[in-house]
């Protein structure tokens, strides 16, 4: 039975040697505590590191890590000491991390760092490699493994793979600032699912694709040689029955079974029953906009002194990454910024800020959920923000403020919260009076609609959303009607082709012999295809026709020295085997200056784009043009076109990268089906790469074996990746010519 393959950087538990003892405890970070319920109620093994370094394990204990490990569907990855700093408090916590949350002044780019990550993801896919029997699900987690996905493909092509990117995913003119993108793009490409918190991450995504790597974006989906990549937002949820019930039973609690914590909560109640407590909860990171939210806070005390001794702030602080320099200045600003605030403010009997700097267990964090009025959560950037969506679950009576930033990708979910801009202190004061003074039924009406909204989509839907989405593309995978070109397909062609006694073989020219360049004039012929072709061409019972939509000059000249029959402009000039070019068709190009102004005044407001002129068509090219502006003006210029040229027998081909208008009397296929009359083959063969070609499978009859280059929508019967693909066939019809 096939099952699910989970992969992060932590395992969803943590190890760790006391006395020669070991001692499991479940981890607390978002992704552990999010996934532990679908993990532990699937058939799944979770892949990643315990949190303790190969030099910290002692040999004896080795084996009874990995045993403990695997008690609970855990597979451990042993990482050194070096590996963790150059791998995850390195590239990982110093490059990835403040880049994709666009602070690009911590963001260090260090060779070294790079060389450790790329090593530390092979070890993570070489152990999902070990584990991963045909038909598994393959589901990656986040920004420490961005490599892994292709990483895995390399070795199992077939494998379902999923990866979802937890932290932000920034624009394109922040992420094409790494040295590395090229890199981190495609290997997070291996996968056939990416999933994104929401929209706009998966909008910058496809965004740096389309731009960095120059691949086919069309809407959700990029198009790569061999299969197709769907990339979607799935905004994760919590375990909200967990948050609900563990409120419930926080309010059946007697005095005696309450904690500390509670009984302090309790005590500043009842001493000063009017006044709100206003929680602040956070990994204590730059990203979370911690600062400005003690500088906004005292800011609202400075204009509402009426509130002093009414209200206090209690932040909670949990130690991050320590031993980043970043952070330790950040701890230190915090502890000033506190002190200040407290010794400014402070009286007698109140302190404005209580802060906690410290992890603190589950029932801890039920008892500042249920005990505060005010929720304050402010980052600056964050990819989800799953302390918003607690709070709410536990608010049981229905009472009780979010004030949310709307830069966390909770926001999206979360409308009937505040949502304030998190560096707008003026913003932020007024939120805080609003939620202070906001009527009971207010906050009931506001708290209920977020909650029916979070039980619903909870991150079992969540994970189960994703998962469904993933089994979707192996399922799409097989709906494709044209038929890859295996090994066992082509044996069974190139049979037919040796049987047959007469044969003929029509070649597109670009993205089907050559890739595409940049300059349409840099894709001459290289020697290695003029012997191939020339070899072909050589046998008496094969014509091989070159069909193309370039113009007559270019193609004749880089062809004169070899016999070969020459299709020109989709069909418009013929040059049979040594003779003289002739007109295909009786067409007129009077037409051409009247269009050729209107697509100039294209030209001009699309840098990057050029006019092709041809002896009966023009095209425009947009291949160097920034791709979102390239499409958006290609479908404007269709537009204009298409309604321009409408009475005059003229149509617009949209070729990859390219509009062309010519006659519609001419086509490939016409071209094609002129060649074929009267003439009896017996063995006919198509290939090309582009909707131009379309023309030419529809035309040819139904026993002609018709194939398209790449995955694309296609009346073809069979396709192949790539260029490369396509000389591989042909240099075994020419073994046997």
């Amino acid at each position: 039975m096939s099952k699910t393959i989970i992969i992060s950087n932590r395992l969803p538990l943590q190890i760790s040697i006391e006395d020669n003892n070991l001692e499991v405890t479940p981890s607390v970070g978002g992704l552990a505590t999010g996934l532990k319920s679908f993990h532990r109620d699937g058939d799944s093994i979770w892949i990643g590191w315990t949190g303790l370094t190969e030099e910290e394990i002692p040999e004896s204990l080795a084996q009874d890590v990995k045993k403990r490990a695997l008690e609970e569907a855990c597979v451990s990855v042993n990482l050194t000491a070096e590996e963790i700093e150059g791998f995850y408090y390195g590239f990982s916590n110093r490059t990835i991390w403040p880049l994709f949350h666009y602070f690009m002044e911590y963001t260090e780019a260090e060779l070294s760092f790079w060389e450790i990550y790329k090593k530390v993801n092979q070890k993570y896919a070489n152990e999902v490699l070990k584990h991963y029997q045909e038909g598994d699900q393959i589901w990656v987690h986040d920004y420490q493994l961005l490599l892994v996905p292709n990483m895995i493909r390399e070795k199992a092509p077939e494998a379902i793979i999923g990866f979802f990117n937890h932290i932000p995913f920034p624009s394109y003119e922040v992420f094409r600032t790494l040295p590395w993108r090229e890199e981190v793009l495609e290997g997070v490409l291996g996968a056939d699912l990416i999933g994104f918190h929401t929209y706009d991450y998966e909008r910058h995504f496809l965004s740096s694709v389309s731009r960095i790597l120059r691949l086919q974006v069309d809407f959700n989906e990029v198009t790569l040689p061999n299969r197709i990549v769907k990339v979607d937002s799935f905004p994760m949820g919590i375990d909200y029955e967990k948050f609900e019930q563990a409120a419930l039973n926080h309010f059946k609690n007697t005095s005696e079974e309450q904690s500390d914590l509670q009984n302090r909560l309790d005590h500043h109640l009842k001493t000063t029953p009017e006044a709100k407590l206003i929680l602040s909860i956070d990994r204590l990171d730059y990203t979370k906009g911690i600062a400005n939210r003690i500088r906004a806070f005292e800011y609202f005390l400075d204009r509402n002194p009426e509130y002093v001794e009414k209200v206090r702030l209690v932040m909670l602080a949990v130690p991050s990454r320590s031993n980043v320099p970043q952070y330790q200045r950040l701890k230190r600003e915090i502890d000033e910024l506190v002190g200040r605030i407290n010794g400014k403010f402070s009286t007698v009997n109140w302190t404005p800020i209580w802060y906690f700097y410290r992890s603190m267990p589950f029932e801890n964090l039920i008892d500042l959920y249920t005990s505060c009025d005010v929720a304050l959560l402010t980052p600056i950037r964050d990819g989800m923000n799953l302390v918003a969506k607690e709070f709410i679950a536990t608010r049981t009576y229905h009472t009780g403020v979010l004030i949310l930033s709307e830069m966390a990708g909770a926001s999206h979910e979360m409308n009937e919260a505040i949502l304030i801009n998190p560096n707008n202190f003026e913003q932020i004061s007024s939120a805080l009076k609003q939620a202070l003074e906001m009527p009971k039924e207010e906050q009931i009406q506001r708290n209920k609609m977020l909650q029916k909204r979070l039980k619903r989509y909870s991150v079992e839907k969540w994970a189960n959303d994703f998962i469904k989405a993933l089994k979707n593309t192996k399922d799409n995978r097989n709906d494709s009607q044209s038929i890859k070109i295996s090994t066992k397909v082509s044996s069974e062609i190139l049979d037919t082709y040796k049987n047959a006694k007469r044969r003929i073989l029509f070649l597109d020219y670009d993205g089907t012999l050559v890739n595409y360049t940049d300059k349409p004039e840099n894709a001459k012929p290289d020697k290695e295809l003029i012997e191939l072709i020339s070899k072909l061409n050589s046998g008496n019972k094969t014509d091989v026709v070159l069909i193309s939509g370039r113009d007559k000059h270019t193609l004749g000249y880089w062809w004169a020295k070899t016999s070969v029959e020459l299709i020109s402009e989709h069909g418009v000039w013929i040059r049979k085997q040594n003779s003289e070019w002739e007109l295909s068709e009786n067409i007129k190009n009077d037409w051409m200056e009247a269009v050729r102004p209107v697509i100039e005044n294209f030209v001009d407001r699309t840098p990057g784009t050029f006019i092709e002129d041809k002896n009966y068509s023009l095209a425009w090219h947009y291949r160097k043009a920034d791709p979102e502006l390239g499409e958006m003006r290609a479908n404007e210029l269709s537009s204009v076109l298409k309604e321009l040229i409408s009475n005059h027998g003229l149509s617009v081909l949209e070729g990859n990268k390219v509009l062309e208008i010519k006659s519609s009397d001419v086509s490939k296929g016409k071209a094609a089906g002129k060649k074929l009359v009267g003439e009896d083959y017996d063995f006919i063969f198509a290939i090309g790469d582009d909707w131009t070609d379309e023309y030419l499978f529809r035309e040819l009859p139904e026993d002609a074996y018709t194939v398209k280059v790449g995955i694309k929508n296609t009346s073809a019967q069979y396709y192949v990746e790539d260029t490369k693909n396509v000389r591989e066939i042909l240099k075994l019809f020419a073994d046997h010519t």
